[in-house]
């Protein structure tokens, strides 16, 4: 059985670490079922996509709407830009998470910005009707909440892409190209323990005051976010596998 494809981006070897296990984890995957290629610390070798089941987008330090962007940043955006690319021609399954949003968004032509920006906490999401109909979305309720925090959001959708789930605060939280290209906002493959360990390492990344880290760690730990949200990396592990 092939394998999944995790894209990384993020320096950090403890956050790198916890976003695979999460996926792993919460996806209902093997060990083995991930292959992690971490693209900020080296380019990305040639890749042929037919030798994984599909594709996971991870989050990282960068935004698309970032004003100046430093070299790496580039390099990083060209390797996975030539992903998407092939993604999107070819129809292939992936889960943008994140960092996805941002970049799959930017590739196709939608608007990023810092509009739709969200705090470190939890949003309450609503499915849309299309959603509804996705197999994505099976067993998660029409309205649940998720965790966030992000400086960029997608503002305006890419010509053609298909809203699935919408927001309080960020309008569009899910949506999908094709058939089997998913992105979200929210963090579907967040729980208490997971944001609590990433609030501890980017308490200097400028997403809160770093005298709040504390408070937003006990908070993350106190917060469950709809258990059923988590349903959606097994949903789309299935979709890709069969």
């Amino acid at each position: 059985m092939r394998p999944f494809l995790l894209l990384s981006t993020r320096p950090e070897d403890d956050a790198a670490e916890g976003e695979r296990e999460a996926v792993v984890r919460l996806g209902g995957l093997a060990d083995d079922d991930v292959v992690q290629l971490r693209v900020e610390a080296e380019p990305l070798p040639e890749l042929d996509l037919d030798d994984y089941a599909g594709i996971f987008l991870g989050g990282g330090p960068f935004n698309a709407s970032d004003p100046v962007k430093s070299a790496l940043q580039h390099r990083v955006e060209a390797d996975l830009n030539r992903v998407i690319d092939e993604v999107v021609g070819r129809d292939l399954p992936f889960l943008g998470l994140c960092y996805g949003v941002g970049t799959l968004t930017d590739r196709l032509g939608g608007v990023v910005d810092r509009t739709y920006g969200e705090a470190v906490g939890t949003t309450l999401a609503t499915v849309t009707s299309e959603g509804l109909r996705d197999p994505i979305f099976d067993g998660v309720p029409g309205t649940f909440e998720a965790f966030v925090g992000h400086k960029e959001a997608c503002r305006r959708l890419p010509e053609g892409a298909t809203l699935l789930a919408t927001g309080t605060v960020c309008p569009v939280q899910a949506f999908r190209v094709g058939r089997h290209v998913y992105a979200t906002q929210f963090h579907p493959e967040l729980d208490s323990q997971g944001l609590a360990a990433r609030i501890r390492i980017y308490r200097d990344a400028g997403y809160f005051d770093p005298e709040q880290t504390e408070t937003l760690v006990d908070y993350a730990l106190r917060t469950q976010p709809t258990p059923e949200v988590h349903r959606m990396l097994e949903n789309f592990a299935a979709m890709a596998r069969e």
